[in-house]
């Protein structure tokens, strides 16, 4: 409990209310002497700490309907309704496969990296013990904290070789320690989200006769699902409403091009090789 001592700065009579309050200050402070102080709670705040999951699954839905819906209705141009379900769903499941395990090896490659890193950080902090800690100077001095101010939170990391080895990562190298459980995770996900967007342009496939009514209704579909997809995206990682809109429109062109591009080569193919339309 720190002392709280009174000066006067000049010489005054004693007051009845001066004494009051100086016996006041007493004895608060003999009170306060053995009481606890509970600290209050800490504070936490919210935060999306999915944000890597969340990334993977917007680029496997979003890679989901594209590619399968580009496929399908350059297929469409061929004219064989058996043949756009056989293709699609062909190229569903293998993007869905190649996507998983795409993600899968990113993730590993991103966990081998830091250990990697970690382990020279390791050997630097033990051998060139000097070195490390200038660096540490410099790395405060980014954020205009001088030698003297820092010299406490350096001295305090060097008896601890843990914590020095993490500030290192952290703060030098950038370098988050990966979750290796979630590598699998990171997997399905992307994978689920390319399956699941990638299956929707191809229902009217399913349960429509004659090819070109199907590429119709799929075109609908996929106009509004890449619309609400783009623009569902843009608000959830934080944008305004009008860069949302941009999002969705975006969304949009890209699929629509890829869609068209795809159609107009197929199509350009079977001409050239003188196939025909089977309705």
């Amino acid at each position: 409990m720190a002392n709280y001592v009174c000066r006067s700065g000049g010489t005054r009579a004693n007051h009845p209310q001066d004494e009051e309050q100086s016996s006041h200050v007493e004895r608060l402070s003999s009170s306060t002497s053995s009481v606890t102080v509970t600290p209050s709670p800490a504070h936490t705040e919210k935060h999306n700490n999915h944000s890597s999951q969340l990334s993977n699954a917007i680029i496997g839905f979003a890679d989901g309907l594209t590619v399968p819906f580009a496929l399908t209705a350059g297929l469409t141009a061929v004219g064989s309704i058996h043949l756009v379900i056989v293709g699609g769903l062909a190229e569903l499941f293998a993007g869905a496969i190649s996507m998983g395990l795409g993600a899968w090896l990113a993730a590993e490659t991103e966990r081998k990296h830091y250990e990697i890193e970690e382990a020279r950080e390791i050997r630097e902090v033990r051998e060139m013990p000097a070195k490390e800690e200038d660096e540490i100077y410099e790395i405060f001095e980014q954020y205009a904290i001088g030698r003297s101010a820092a010299k406490g939170v350096v001295e305090a990391l060097k008896v601890n070789e843990d914590m020095w080895v993490k500030f290192m990562m952290d703060f030098e190298l950038k370098l988050e320690k990966p979750d290796v459980s979630k590598c699998w995770i990171s997997a399905l996900v992307m994978g689920m989200s390319y399956l699941m967007g990638g299956l929707i342009p191809m229902l009217p496939y399913f349960f429509m006769k004659k090819v070109n009514d199907a590429l119709f209704i799929s075109i609908g579909i996929s106009v509004v699902i890449l619309l609400v997809f783009g623009y569902v995206k843009a608000i959830f990682t934080g944008t305004d409403r009008k860069t949302a809109v941009l999002s969705a429109v975006q969304t949009l062109f890209v699929g629509a091009l890829a869609a068209g591009t795809s159609y107009g080569i197929v199509r350009g193919i079977n001409d050239r090789l003188g196939g025909t339309s089977i309705q």
